[in-house]
């Protein structure tokens, strides 16, 4: 059984990260589609189906370059968003000891020690010179 899997999927380009999301995503829609009624649960029925069918249109795909192309375009999209979040979630977690300030020239955010009174703070991009209390 192996060796049959094997051959079938020789030169085909398997599963991915943007594969496990459009099963995810599948998987999700299916679900609300069960808990909805009438054409909402319809909706989600195809959208599940239609994310499915992508998918394994994906993996047994022989045009690995373009799918691997639509791989990095799903990841860059998701590093995009989370990105944006991590960075607050970092923040928040550095808020009891440490203050954050914008360079007034570069918009650049500077973190400081809290509880040092008011001081001086050079922009490390810029090197615009400011003083706030923190």
């Amino acid at each position: 059984m192996r060796n049959w899997l094997q051959k079938v999927m020789a030169g085909r380009y398997g599963v991915d990260e943007f594969n496990r999301c459009l099963n995810t995503t599948a998987l999700i829609t299916l679900v609300l589609s069960i808990l909805f009624k009438g054409v909402l649960s319809m909706l989600f029925w195809l959208m599940a189906i239609v994310a499915l069918v992508f998918s394994y249109f994906r993996m047994f795909s022989r045009n690995t370059y373009r799918r691997r192309a639509e791989n990095n375009a799903y990841l860059t999209l998701r590093y995009n968003l989370t990105r944006k979040f991590s960075g607050l979630k970092q923040r928040m977690q550095q808020k009891k000891y440490y203050r954050f300030f914008k360079c007034p020239k570069c918009g650049i955010t500077t973190r400081v020690p809290k509880g040092k009174g008011k001081i001086r703070i050079t922009c490390p991009k810029c090197g615009e010179s400011f003083v706030r209390k923190s």
